[in-house]
């Protein structure tokens, strides 16, 4: 497999046998409101991925519920056939209803459906990652995993998948994953201000694996917000540039998949995330996350 050379924030990361940029590119957005329905800018979606790959991106974060179906149509028009080493992960565990709202489609029948839609829709004999998704809108929930992981874990045996990962999950589903079979990331929401997975991250740098966080600017308290953009405006960036940078400086495991619909915005996040942010920096962005935590 030949690689890319890249200058991307952050550098790359070896996700199993996978060499991925730890600056990627989450397709969330490339949808209409809700993440339902087609962009209002079918050429703009379009510029977009091929302008993440163009500045050397190899990570591709997708799922086929969104849209529903949308965004992998839209990623295997503008990139199909696909360089060898661009890498897409997916996720699977939810489905979309007539009101756009995201229920539970976790049975064994539901699983092996949403891998191969998503192989159907993105034009591959494998999916590189695929992402269980536990949990739902209101986030992460204690139950056992072990019923749709097993499915993946059989059609992985089959050679659909490459890769198996979790999203929106607690400290003991992680666990549990990893007793039933390798996984190669987690991915959960957690950014300055959602600082709970900090023990986490840790245990899984020391094992290689690696943790994708959701929503670099999400769930900020006002004040939090103010402490976030005084440290911007002392340093002439943006907040999401400082929250990236601060996510790629918090540890080697962690990828960032920023979406955006826009090219210009990509090529600012791109930048904004090469920030290097000093010890001052650090200090000052590590008390938002423990403001108003108890204790504090």
């Amino acid at each position: 497999m030949t690689t890319r050379q890249t200058s991307l924030p952050g550098d790359t990361w070896q996700l199993g046998d996978l060499t991925i940029t730890r600056f990627g590119y989450g397709a969330m957005q490339l949808t209409g409101p809700g993440v339902v329905g087609p962009p209002a800018d079918h050429d703009a979606a379009l510029a977009v991925l091929r302008a993440a790959v163009d500045a050397g991106i190899t990570h591709i974060d997708t799922a086929d519920v969104y849209g529903p179906r949308v965004v992998n149509d839209l990623i295997r028009e503008a990139l199909h056939p696909y360089p060898d080493w661009v890498h897409i992960a997916t996720k699977v565990g939810a489905t979309r209803d007539a009101d756009g709202n995201w229920p539970t489609a976790r049975e064994p029948d539901d699983i092996r459906r949403a891998v191969h839609d998503n192989l159907d829709a993105l034009g591959v004999d494998a999916l590189d990652v695929v992402n269980l998704r536990m949990g739902d809108a209101t986030g992460p929930q204690d139950e056992s995993l072990a019923r749709p992981f097993e499915t993946l874990l059989g059609l992985q045996q089959e050679g659909l998948i490459r890769h198996l990962g979790v999203s929106n999950v607690t400290v003991g589903q992680v666990a549990e994953a990893r007793r039933l079979g390798p996984i190669v990331c987690v991915q959960n929401m957690y950014n300055l201000a959602s600082r709970h997975d900090d023990d986490l991250i840790d245990e899984l740098a020391d094992a290689g694996i690696a943790y994708v966080p959701f929503f670099p600017l999400g769930g900020f308290t006002p004040v939090q917000a103010e402490e976030l953009s005084a440290v911007a405006s002392a340093r002439g960036t943006t907040p999401v540039a400082v929250s990236l940078a601060w996510l790629l400086q918090r540890s080697p495991n962690i990828l960032v998949i920023p979406g955006t619909s826009s090219v210009d915005h990509l090529r600012e996040n791109i930048d904004g995330a090469g920030l290097v942010l000093d010890d001052a920096d650090l200090a000052a962005l590590d008390r938002i996350g423990r403001i108003g935590r108890p204790g504090r």
